[in-house]
């Protein structure tokens, strides 16, 4: 067999075992998210309110920026699953603080208002950037 087909079947494996890992970890994260969420996103979203859809979308994409960023600082499937929980905790936190910040921002995404959402998902993005660039060192 040669080297590359030798060092595919052997990294290929890890791959998909980080890959489920980090996919656990967002589903994870999402459902925690939502369970903790005061403002029902996934009911409005079915109702048709775009600026829920939106700001949900901005909680998926800033749980996944860190934890793509953690595959890249991580030696160890367990040092993956560890990083990841602890930078899934800290983003939810960090989600909670900027909803407390922006005053007023998610009542107005519950009302449907897109500007609301697009300001709210870019405070939430901008903190998973600063968070994924900690992890990376």
């Amino acid at each position: 067999m040669s080297t590359e087909l030798q060092a595919f079947a052997t990294g290929f494996p890890t791959t998909l075992l980080h890959a489920a890992i980090s996919f656990g970890l967002l589903i994870a994260g999402c459902a925690l998210y939502l369970m903790l969420s005061r403002h029902k996103e996934v009911e409005q979203i079915r109702e048709g309110n775009a600026a829920a859809a939106i700001s949900f979308g901005g909680i998926i994409i800033g749980l996944a920026a860190p934890l793509a960023m953690s595959l890249n600082a991580s030696a160890s499937p367990l040092e993956l699953a560890l990083w990841g929980a602890a930078i899934v905790l800290v983003q939810l936190l960090g989600f909670w603080i900027i909803d407390l910040l922006l005053t007023g921002l998610p009542a107005r995404v519950r009302e449907g208002e897109v500007a609301a959402a697009a300001l709210l998902v870019a405070a939430k993005l901008g903190a998973a950037l600063i968070l994924a660039a900690a992890v990376a060192g």
